[in-house]
């Protein structure tokens, strides 16, 4: 179980997040992660729904004041729900994984978690993207222009035609993480302003209004900060359908 109480005390001198309500709170890596990226684009079209249900929504991030604001702009997520952490002392203090260390810095150890080293699950995720999910949701509308180098500008309708709709076709996931990733190496030292914690991994909690935990996971890899990956949000199902 992760240590809430270092959370609590973060959430208590935060307007409205205090134990009063429902709060889902997102404690990501680097707002330069491309799971922190991904993850707030899920999150974004649900936050009116869980506006109407009650759930106060508050994210956490590794990076600065202009980390922030790019990811905001970018992903659409409220700037006013996001904290910019310059370390990962919430990440610390919580017990979360920090991914695989070793000596040299940051970057033998992300790279071997990019290839499935000490990150179990991650290399499945990125062959799910390319090979297309059945169970997961389509991603891009037929008339919609997607745009991510080196691929030519084409219509969402491509994607029908390799797989058909109302569902995630090939490619469609890693088209559109190819397009993430353009955005944060575009800008690396705005989104990443120290290396020191690319490796660091997050987690998500659900909390009742007595701070009990409703629903918690701890991320253990890249791509990995949903236990259902197909629908990162399904643990949500269950508070819609009370509201």
């Amino acid at each position: 179980m992760i240590p809430i109480d270092p959370l609590l005390q973060r959430l208590s001198g935060i307007p409205g997040m205090d134990s009063r309500c429902k709060r889902l709170v997102v404690v990501l890596g680097q707002l330069g992660d491309f799971d922190s990226i991904e993850y707030a684009q899920a999150l974004v079209p649900k936050l009116p729904q869980l506006a109407v249900v009650g759930v106060k929504v508050q994210l956490f991030g590794i990076g600065s004041e202009a980390s922030a604001e790019r990811f905001a702009s970018f992903t659409g997520f409220p700037l006013r729900q996001l904290i910019a952490d310059a370390s990962p002392e919430l990440h610390d203090s919580m017990g979360l994984e920090s991914g695989l260390q070793f000596p040299g810095g940051p970057w033998p150890g992300f790279l071997l978690m990019c290839a499935g080293v000490g990150s179990p699950g991650t290399l499945r995720e990125v062959l799910r993207g390319y090979i297309g999910d059945r169970s997961a949701p389509q991603i891009f509308e037929d008339d919609e222009w997607v745009e991510a180098f080196p691929l030519p500008r084409f219509r969402g309708a491509l994607f029908r035609r390799a797989g058909g709709a109302g569902f995630q076709r090939p490619f469609e996931l890693a088209t559109k993480r190819l397009r993430n990733m353009n955005e944060v190496l575009r800008n690396w030292r705005t989104y990443v302003p120290c290396d020191d914690y690319i490796t660091q991994r997050g987690a998500t909690l659900l909390l009742d209004v007595d701070d009990s935990v409703i629903y918690c996971h701890r991320d253990q890899s890249l791509l990995g900060y949903s236990a259902t990956m197909e629908r990162p949000l399904a643990f949500l199902d269950a508070v819609f359908s009370q509201g």
